[in-house]
């Protein structure tokens, strides 16, 4: 076509397949070419909308038979993203559906929306699938998925106290970037309790196809958990010692082992 004779690649184009970071974009004159523009923004578009959008409760408790649905402090979405503070506790009708549910079990599955609902609309159910697959074959007590609206990493610390569970991993939707509106993020957290700061968590972000596969996610949170258990502790004092090849989780770094 003839604008694409106007528009001078970049050296650095062949880079481009090995990323989705917006490198070697081209230009036309001094400006970016019109198609890269229009993609820019429509992937700011995208991540806008992320944040913004309410989580389908209903469609994810369809793929998760006997879910507990429950809300933050934060009623509304608006009231979310300007108090942080809320999004961290449940509010009372939600403690007191908790405090009538079985108690004492291993693993919490908590599921927030956090800033991004798609995410948890497109990868929580399968990526639960990949870890039950592992859980299951071993004698681990799991509780049904917790679902919070509008809630924050650190709400799993309440819902693992008040269930008396052993761990809690939270599924979040993690902030949209302009290449990943849709992220996962899992929060690992042994002994949780209400108060505890990020330090005591172990993070998996960037779940998804385009990003860290399902399998590969469930294998190194299967890992930590199994370590979190033996050593009775999570965060900066337990590291994932798994190690990988061309994106295959192969086994634990012997070098790092203790």
């Amino acid at each position: 076509m003839a604008s694409d004779t106007r528009v001078t690649d970049n050296p650095w184009q062949a880079l481009r397949r090995h990323t989705q970071a917006r490198i070697a974009l081209g230009r036309s004159g001094v400006s970016l070419p019109t198609s890269r523009q229009l993609a820019f923004q429509l992937a700011h578009a995208q991540a806008r909308d992320a944040v913004h959008l309410e989580l389908d409760v209903p469609a994810l408790a369809a793929r998760e038979p006997g879910c507990i649905g429950l809300h933050s402090a934060a009623a509304t979405r608006a009231i979310y993203l300007q108090r942080p503070d809320l999004g961290r506790r449940l509010d009372e009708p939600s403690r007191q559906r908790l405090a009538q549910c079985d108690q004492g079990m291993d693993l919490a599955l908590v599921a927030c929306d956090g800033l991004s609902a798609l995410a948890i609309e497109r990868h929580a159910a399968p990526f639960l699938a990949a870890l039950r697959e592992r859980l299951a074959l071993e004698a681990w007590t799991v509780s049904p998925l917790v679902i919070v609206q509008q809630g924050r990493v650190a709400v799993g610390d309440e819902v693992g106290e008040l269930l008396q569970a052993r761990a809690v991993l939270v599924l979040i939707g993690e902030r949209p970037g302009l290449s990943s509106p849709d992220s996962l993020g899992l929060y690992l957290t042994w002994a949780p309790k209400v108060g505890l700061l990020d330090d005591s968590r172990n993070c998996i972000s960037n779940v998804r196809p385009e990003g860290m596969p399902y399998a590969q996610a469930a294998y190194r949170l299967h890992y930590l958990l199994s370590q979190a258990f033996a050593r009775q502790l999570s965060g900066v004092g337990l590291k994932d010692e798994t190690v990988e090849q061309e994106g295959v989780v192969l086994q634990r770094n012997f070098l790092l082992a203790e």
